[in-house]
C-alpha cells in the first residue's frame, strides 16, 4: 500500500496523527508504519504541549528520508503548525504542517526522564572557559527530548534552510546520557551507534560532555527553550 505523503497539497500539509484528546498537554511519542516499494518506513511523532516533530525513516537498510516541525495548534481532531524546519523545503516550499487525528497511530513513549523538553545549542565549554552563542538569530541546532526518545535538527528559521538531524531512543541516569542513533541524515552509516556522554543539569543549562558520532571530543552547552 503507497505511504501517504508528508503533505498532499499547498500551502497546507496533511498527515494522520493518533492520540487521545487529553494527550495534546502532555508529552508524548507515537509511530506507525508504511511500505513504499518494498521498504517499511517508519513514521516518528515528537510532541509536546506545544511543539510537533515527525520523521520518517527506514530501519533496515538504515535511511533517513524526512523530518518536519514547529509550533502547533489544535482544533478538535484537527492539528496546524507553523513550520520552523522541512527537510524537503528545496523540492516542495511547503512551511504548514496540518495533521487529522486516526486511530491508525501507536505510543511508544516511555517513562518521563531527565533532560525531557527543547533544548537549543548554547555554546561549548572551552579550556579558557565558557563561550555561549547567541541565540536571538534564526539559525538554531536543537535537540527535542520526549520520554526516551531524542532528536536533534540544524535549521534555519528565516531561510528555511536544513542542516541536518538524526535521533533515536536516550537513557539519561545518575549523569550517565546514552544516546542510540536510529537515523542520521548525514550519514546513515551511523545508524546502531551507542554514544555515551556526562551530563550535568544546572538549572536551565544541560552541560554535556563526551564524544561526537565521529570521535570527536566534545564538552557542549545546551540551554532549555523558551519558545
Amino acid at each position: 500500500m503507497p505511504m501517504k505523503p508528508f503533505f498532499t497539497s499547498k500551502p497546507l500539509a496533511f498527515l494522520t496523527l493518533t492520540f487521545l484528546g487529553f494527550a495534546l498537554m502532555q508529552a508524548q511519542v507515537y509511530e506507525y508504519r508504511t511500505k513504499v516499494n518494498g521498504q517499511t518506513q517508519t513514521h516518528r511523532i515528537l510532541m509536546d504541549e506545544a511543539y510537533i516533530v515527525e520523521t520518517v525513516f527506514v530501519a533496515d537498510p538504515p535511511l533517513f528520508v524526512k523530518t518536519v516541525g514547529g509550533f502547533y495548534k489544535s482544533d478538535g481532531n484537527h492539528i496546524s503548525a507553523d513550520l520552523e524546519f522541512n527537510s524537503d523545503y528545496a523540492k516542495d516550499s511547503l512551511s504548514k504542517g496540518h495533521w487529522m487525528r486516526t486511530a491508525d497511530w501507536k505510543k511508544v513513549d516511555a517513562s518521563p526522564l531527565a533532560l525531557n523538553g527543547k533544548w537549543l545549542m548554547a555554546g561549548r565549554v572551552t579550556d579558557q572557559g565558557e563561550r555561549r552563542r547567541d541565540l536571538s538569530g534564526p539559525r538554531k541546532t536543537m535537540k527535542f527530548l520526549v520520554d526516551g526518545h531524542f532528536q536533534w535538527i540544524a535549521f534555519n528559521t528565516a531561510t528555511f534552510q536544513f542542516f541536518g538531524s538524526g535521533g533515536g531512543t536516550y537513557t539519561a541516569v545518575d549523569g550517565k546520557y546514552t544516546e542510540q542513533i536510529e537515523y542520521f541524515s548525514r550519514d546513515n552509516s551511523r545508524v546502531g551507534a551507542a554514544l555515551p556522554f556526562e551530563f550535568i543539569q544546572k538549572e536551565d543549562d544541560w552541560y554535556h560532555k563526551g564524544k561526537s558520532s565521529k570521535g570527536d571530543p566534545m564538552h557542549e552547552v545546551w540551554t532549555k527553550r523558551m519558545q
